[in-house]
């Protein structure tokens, strides 16, 4: 028999600037915190986890965390530093 994971992801935030819309979701059953990251012009994204101290920081900074990270190239966004 499979068994099937749950997942119970919680949007707390949400914002958009120039196309590139910038999400804050909470993981209930694993207490995970992650920021999502899409471009819908060029349909490019990311996300990232955060531990949950740094959570308002990486929404409002996320490729700042994304670099630091080394999980996207900020310029690949073409000026999306902004959002």
């Amino acid at each position: 028999m499979a068994t099937a994971t749950i997942t119970q992801k919680t949007e707390l935030a949400h914002r958009t600037s120039d196309g590139i819309h910038v999400f804050l979701f909470w993981n209930q059953p694993s207490s995970r915190v992650t920021v999502r990251v899409f471009d819908e012009r060029t349909n490019d994204g990311f996300e990232l986890e955060v531990a949950g101290r740094d959570a308002l920081d990486a929404f409002n900074h996320p490729f700042a965390y994304a670099a630091r990270c080394d999980l996207v190239d900020p310029s690949a966004f073409g000026g999306g530093l902004a959002a």
